[in-house]
């Protein structure tokens, strides 16, 4: 039997990775920086087309789809501006992935959050820290969920991945505002699983535990980072690229069978 030799000769072409979501269409929100930019690129990895929902400054969501485009192939990311709090903002987003990769989509993963980086306890939480936190976090996710409910293809394929934390778990002091929001996304995730029965598409939340990211950081000490490390059982952070590949995961026909769930993503820190 002939074998390759390493020359050329009678060598085969390199393997393509394999594409699972090649031909299908998603919008990541909070998509162009921390875990959301992580699951951006694993999904068009994947064969994705996406459309990176993002606000503020548009520099990293542009870099990012630079990063994922080429010039010599139609284009694979598309980035777009959108307050998720905002119902009109989000309907102009799947508009804008419409009117970008055509009329079916796919893949909806809500991962645009806030945390206020001051960790106040319950008692010492204002009224209007309370609502910037639901407000992007329970909100965003609701308005994020009901458009997908709407849009997403019909038939199978069709995904919606929202963003908990494992925080709902690990209870702990100074999250009381962040948990609450988590706890509702968790909660409408489940029911949106069952209420899109019949359709083919699976709504599942996935639980980050501590991540290497910006929001992650904020507002912490060096010693209380690395004590999050030595409390999960791998004895490190987790990377967003952990997060992004569970995802990617829940996005293939691979997970068609995983409908309604949260998936705790921290390494067993709790």
């Amino acid at each position: 039997m002939a074998t390759s030799n390493g020359n050329g000769n009678g060598s085969h072409a390199a393997a393509t990775p394999p594409e699972p979501l090649r031909g299908r269409v998603a919008i990541v929100t909070g998509g162009s920086g921390g875990i959301g930019a992580a699951v951006t690129a694993h999904l068009a990895s994947l064969g994705a087309r996406v459309v990176v929902g993002y606000v503020g400054d548009p520099s990293p969501a542009e870099r990012l789809v630079a990063s994922l485009n080429s010039d010599d192939s139609p284009p694979r990311a598309a980035a777009v501006a959108a307050d998720v709090s905002e119902p009109e903002q989000v309907a102009s987003l799947f508009d804008a992935a419409e009117a970008a990769f055509g009329p079916d989509l796919h893949v909806v993963v809500a991962a645009a959050g806030v945390q206020d980086a001051s960790y106040p306890s319950i008692a010492d939480t204002t009224p209007e820290q309370w609502d910037a936190a639901f407000a992007v976090n329970a909100r965003g996710a609701f308005l994020c969920c009901r458009e997908a409910a709407r849009r997403v293809a019909r038939g199978g394929g069709g995904r919606i991945v929202t963003f908990s934390s494992s925080n709902v778990a690990s209870l702990r002091p100074g999250y009381g505002a962040y948990v609450a929001t988590k706890a509702a996304v968790e909660a409408m995730t489940k029911v949106l699983a069952k209420e899109l029965a019949g359709t083919g598409i699976t709504a599942n939340s996935v639980a980050p535990g501590p991540v290497a990211t910006p929001m992650f950081y904020a507002g912490k000490t060096e010693e209380r980072v690395a004590a999050a490390a030595r409390e999960c059982p791998m004895g490190r952070i987790g990377q967003p690229e952990d997060v992004a590949k569970v995802v990617g995961f829940l996005c293939t026909d691979a997970a068609g069978w995983i409908n309604g769930q949260v998936i705790r993503v921290n390494g067993g820190y709790v």
